[in-house]
This record gives structure tokens, sequence and C-alpha cells, in this order.
């Protein structure tokens, strides 16, 4: 898994954003739920996912905002 890109993520609909933000969430579970089994290959993966989900967020708080 690879690092989302801020201008990526900017040109993208805030649609796509949750859309993308709730496929991010699926993958953190299923990340953990492999973790705590001791079945996971790339623990990096797990950071990566989470800081992407912050990425996103911070995103769509920055879309809401210029909304107002």
């Amino acid at each position: 898994m690879k690092p989302l890109k801020p201008d990526q993520l900017r040109r993208m609909t805030t649609r796509e954003l949750e859309q993308e933000l709730e496929k991010l969430r699926n993958e953190l579970y299923r990340l953990r739920v492999q973790q705590a089994v001791r079945q996971i290959k790339d623990t990096a993966a797990l950071r990566i996912t989470r800081r992407n989900i912050a990425r996103i967020q911070t995103i769509l708080n920055e879309k809401r905002r210029q909304a107002e």
C-alpha cells in the first residue's frame, strides 16, 4: 500500500473521498484482524492506512470549511 498524495486527494469530489475513506476503514479493520491472529505480513501497511485515513479526513474538513 502506498501513501496517498494530498494533491491527488484534493482533486477528488467529496463523494469520492467518502467512498475512499470507507474502503480504507474496511482495510484497516482487516489488517487489525490479521495482526490479532498473527497472520499479517506487512506491518507497515497498518501505519500507512491509518495515515491515509487521516489525510482524507483532513481534506474533507478543509472542503467543508470552504463551503461555509
